[in-house]
C-alpha cells in the first residue's frame, strides 16, 4: 500500500513512451568546507556541523577539483544510450561566491561576491578545474544550469555578520556557513536557503539576486541558463517574473512546494511535471533520487532502479535528484569513490535492464515538452 500511495507522485503531468533518464545534480561551483583544517576546529568549537544530513556535507562538500571533475567524466563516458549518447549531468550550479576579504574591509556593512571560477583559482592554484567544466560541456556531459548566484541568504548573513554574532563570525572566518546556529531566539531562514526570507521586502534584493545571477551566468558560460533550481527547494513565486524575464524557460519545484511567507512560515503549491506558470515557464518535477553519500539507505543503486522503473511504467521520464557531494574527494578520496561506484552499477543497470533507454538533459526533456 505504501509503494501504492508512492506511485501515485507519477499521475500527473506530462507522458511519455520514450525510457528517457534525466541525472540533475545541484550544488556546482557553491563553497561548502574549505579544508577539513576548517571543519576540526569549527567543531572543536561548537558549531553544530553534523545535525541530520549536514554532516556528510560538512565533511566531504567542497568546490570540485580536477581530479573529482576527470574520475566523474570517466564514468559518464562509460555508459551509452540506444542513440549512442553517453549519460549526462545536468550540472545545477551558482556562479559565485562570498568575497570574505571585501566584506571584512567593508567592517561586515556591505556584501560582495566573487565569480566561482576566481574561488576555484583560490582554491587550486590555476582554471583547469573549469577548464574540465567546459570539456564535460562540448563532450554534451556535464551541463550547467542555474542555481542560483550564491547559495547563500545573504540579506540574514549580513545582519548575523554585522551584529557581531559569535558563531556567524566564527564561520566566516574559516570561509564558511553551511551550520545550524545554535539556541537562536529568533526564527530565521537557513542561510542555505538562499532565496528564503524573513520580511517580504526582501523580495526585491532577490529578484536583483536572479537578474544579476543569470547575467553572471552568461558571462561565464557563453550561453544563457534556461532552467532554474531555487537552493533548498524555496522560493517566492513572485519570483518567477523576474527570472522568466531573464530567460528562464523552465523551473525546478517539487510535486508540494513550501513557498516561504515570511519568518519561517510556509504555504503548500501543488505542481506537476510540464505546467506552465503564468508567465509561460514550465516546471520540472524530480521522481527518483540518487544520494549514495547519505546513510539513510544502503541500497541507493537499488532504490534510484526502483524509481526508474515506476517512472516508466507510468510512462514518464526519469528525473534523478543527485547532489555534488556525492562525487567530490578533495576531502575525502574514498566519499568519491564510493559515489562513483554506486553512479557505476547504477548506469550499468540502467543500460541493461533498459536498453531503448536515452540520456538527455533537462534542456533536451524542457525542449520535448514544449514541442
Amino acid at each position: 500500500m505504501r509503494d501504492l500511495f508512492r506511485q501515485l507522485k507519477y499521475l500527473p503531468g506530462w507522458r511519455t513512451s520514450r525510457k528517457l533518464v534525466v541525472i540533475e545534480s545541484d550544488d556546482w561551483g557553491s563553497i561548502r568546507m574549505p579544508s577539513l583544517d576548517s571543519f576540526k576546529k569549527l567543531k572543536e568549537h561548537g558549531l553544530d556541523m553534523t545535525s541530520g544530513d549536514m554532516s556528510r556535507y560538512n565533511s566531504n562538500d567542497t568546490l570540485a577539483s580536477k581530479e573529482d571533475l576527470s574520475a566523474l567524466f570517466e564514468v559518464l563516458n562509460q555508459y551509452t544510450d540506444k542513440n549512442g549518447n553517453s549519460a549526462v549531468f545536468t550540472a545545477v550550479s551558482v556562479v559565485a561566491n562570498p568575497d570574505f576579504d571585501k566584506i571584512r574591509a567593508s567592517g561586515f556593512s556591505e556584501y560582495s561576491y566573487e565569480p566561482f571560477t576566481d574561488t576555484l583559482e583560490k582554491y587550486y592554484g590555476d582554471n583547469s578545474s573549469f577548464l574540465l567544466w567546459q570539456e564535460g560541456g562540448n563532450l554534451g556531459i556535464f551541463m550547467p544550469q542555474f542555481h542560483g548566484r550564491e547559495h547563500l541568504n545573504v540579506p540574514v548573513w549580513m545582519r548575523n555578520l554585522h551584529d557581531n554574532d559569535v558563531e556567524t563570525r566564527l564561520a566566516f572566518d574559516h570561509g564558511f556557513w553551511g551550520f545550524k546556529k545554535q539556541n537562536s531566539t529568533q526564527k530565521m531562514p537557513k542561510y542555505q536557503a538562499a532565496f528564503d526570507f524573513g520580511n517580504k521586502r526582501e523580495l526585491e534584493f532577490h529578484a536583483t539576486v536572479i537578474t544579476d545571477g543569470l547575467e553572471l551566468f552568461h558571462k561565464i558560460h557563453g550561453f544563457r541558463a534556461e532552467y532554474f533550481v531555487p537552493p533548498n527547494a524555496l522560493i517566492h513565486n513572485s519570483l518567477n517574473e523576474a527570472s522568466s524575464k531573464a530567460g528562464i524557460k523552465f523551473r525546478s519545484a517539487s510535486m508540494i512546494q513550501k513557498e516561504p511567507r515570511g519568518n519561517v512560515e510556509y504555504r503548500k503549491v501543488r505542481h506537476y511535471l510540464g505546467q506552465k506558470n503564468r508567465f509561460g515557464q514550465r516546471y520540472i518535477i524530480r521522481n527518483a533520487l540518487f544520494e549514495p553519500g547519505s546513510k539513510e539507505k544502503s541500497d541507493w543503486a537499488d532504490s534510484c532502479l526502483r524509481d526508474i522503473g515506476h517512472a516508466f511504467s507510468w510512462k514518464k521520464p526519469a528525473i534523478i535528484s543527485s547532489h555534488r557531494v556525492n562525487y567530490i574527494g578533495s576531502l575525502d578520496k574514498s566519499n568519491r569513490d564510493h559515489g562513483l561506484q554506486q553512479l557505476d552499477t547504477l548506469l550499468k543497470t540502467i543500460v541493461k535492464k533498459w536498453p531503448e533507454v536515452e540520456f538527455i538533459s533537462t534542456m533536451q526533456l524542457g525542449a520535448l515538452m514544449n514541442n
